[in-house]
């Protein structure tokens, strides 16, 4: 019996070593750099959500760039070059308006004075609290003590903190780099500027072209899929998160400057919804006036409408499915925004709207 207690004693002192030295691991190589910018060569995650919270806490920037899958192809480096600021990336694939206001406000927090908010209208569907949101942690980003805990004594993490550990080893560096987008490891990329970027030789005309875009809208408006089109869509659900998560953080920091622009979605978009679900449509139109109208009156916010640009919106080449378009009209919007061409005059805030409403009622659509 004693025999037997003292084994298991044994095995729970190793046990709570291991997880010690797990944990210690983790907080010396901090992979996700949230307590010092890494000393042994940063690595970097396409894990969003996560990663956010360590480049809030180790990058430098005076500019947040913020937005949904429309945005994330983005790289640091070219929104820098065309604005002439110093940026961090906070894009997130399918976040919404609670997860993308916390997130600035925390970049804010950090010193950003200016936000560049890409605002799609389904941002705002109604959806968890932030603070029990299952994807986003906000105690990692706040760093409490039930953050950090999460974080040192992660399994996840302390295999990452190994791997890192690994790769500064001289000899293992370039080997390891070169083989880490294909380990089951999330810290794999080597330059902040290559998070959820495409690769500089990605074939473009493959991936984004008018066939895609075609077969997108036929598909979402097929009888038996076009009551997604309005799944989420409730307008005042949708006003309401506008007015808290977007108004408000906005009102909370009247210092920093708001640029924030509507995405050129291709017209079939907007058609798909005009033809399969136009309730859908006139929650889209009557929330976007809203929020045009509510923005205009803000003085830090400069709004910039691309949705009517008829030279982009309406060639169907640019788009790898009715929303989402190709990095070469990334390039344009970081022009537009630089230029100013297409802000919304605060005296005529329905103009480019009244001119998309125009375009979609008399667009008819191309035959395959």
């Amino acid at each position: 019996m004693r025999s037997n207690l003292a084994d298991l004693g044994r095995l729970l002192v190793a046990t709570i070593l291991c997880v010690m030295g797990a944990a210690l691991l983790t907080y010396l190589v901090d992979p996700l750099q949230l307590f010092r910018p890494s000393r042994l060569g940063a690595f970097y995650s396409d894990d969003t959500r996560v990663q956010n919270a360590g480049l809030i806490h180790s990058q430098s920037f005076d500019t947040a760039f913020m937005g949904t899958s429309l945005a994330i192809h983005f790289r640091q480096s070219d929104i820098d070059r065309v604005l002439g600021v110093h940026s961090l990336k906070l894009a997130m694939t399918g976040s919404n308006s609670r997860q993308q206001t916390f997130v600035l406000e925390q970049a804010i927090d950090r010193g950003a004075r200016r936000v560049i908010w890409e605002m799609d209208d389904f941002i705002f569907v109604d959806a968890a609290d932030i603070e029990v949101d299952p994807y986003l942690s906000t105690d990692l980003y706040r760093r409490t003590a039930k953050g950090i805990a999460s974080y040192l004594f992660s399994a996840a993490m302390a295999k990452e903190s190994l791997f890192t550990l690994l790769r500064s080893v001289p000899p293992m560096r370039q080997p390891l780099t070169q083989a880490a987008p294909y380990l089951p490891v999330k810290f794999a990329l080597a330059d902040v500027d290559d998070i959820y970027a495409l690769p500089r030789d990605f074939d473009i005309a493959r991936d984004y072209n008018a066939s895609k875009a075609l077969a997108s809208f036929a598909y979402i408006t097929a009888p038996s899929r076009s009551r997604f089109l309005g799944e989420g869509y409730g307008y005042e659900t949708m006003i309401r998160h506008f007015e808290q998560d977007a108004v408000g953080l906005i009102a909370r920091h009247p210092d920093v400057t708001f640029d924030i622009y509507f995405p050129p979605y291709s017209i079939l978009q907007f058609v798909a919804m005009r033809d399969a679900s136009p309730e859908t449509l006139r929650i889209v139109m009557d929330l976007t006036a809203h929020i045009a109208q509510r923005l205009a009156r803000l003085p830090n916010v400069r709004l910039h409408d691309f949705r009517a640009i008829k030279a982009v919106t309406h060639d169907l080449s640019n788009y790898g499915d009715v929303i989402h378009h190709s990095p070469l009209v990334d390039a344009q919007v970081l022009r537009w925004l630089a230029s100013g061409e297409y802000r919304v005059d605060p005296n005529k805030p329905l103009a480019s709207l009244n001119e998309l409403k125009a375009q979609v009622e008399t667009y008819r659509v191309p035959q395959p």
